[in-house]
């Protein structure tokens, strides 16, 4: 007898897929978690930086594209889901995003001369 919504055990299967066939791209020769650790490290060389801010997550987002396409050349592996070049393109889309973001922060923030 199944219990539960009869599409739960397929979406299961379809992130199984997915997360398989990504983390060929993104782990290390012997560690599947080796992204989220690196780009932990180097977040951790930043200790007054505040993560939790829009820029932030831009720089995390960039951090893991980046730490990706490292992985892929260290490893000569092209890459299964994406490849250097989609990687070194979002690497750019971020940094363009963080520009904006700390623009728009700034014209928020500065005073106006009166």
């Amino acid at each position: 007898m199944t219990t539960g919504h009869s599409l739960f055990k397929e979406l299961t299967e379809e992130e199984l897929a997915l997360h398989e066939a990504k983390n060929k791209d993104y782990r290390s020769d012997s560690d599947p978690l080796a992204n989220f650790k690196r780009v932990a490290v180097i977040m951790g060389q930043y200790p007054k930086m505040l993560w939790a801010t829009p820029e932030g997550v831009a720089i995390i987002y960039s951090l893991k594209q980046l730490d990706a396409c490292l992985s892929l050349l260290e490893r000569g592996y092209e890459g299964g889901v994406e490849n250097v070049d989609t990687r070194a393109r979002d690497v750019h889309v971020y940094w363009k995003l963080l520009r904006i973001l700390h623009r728009e922060r700034n014209l928020t923030t500065t005073p106006t001369a009166e």
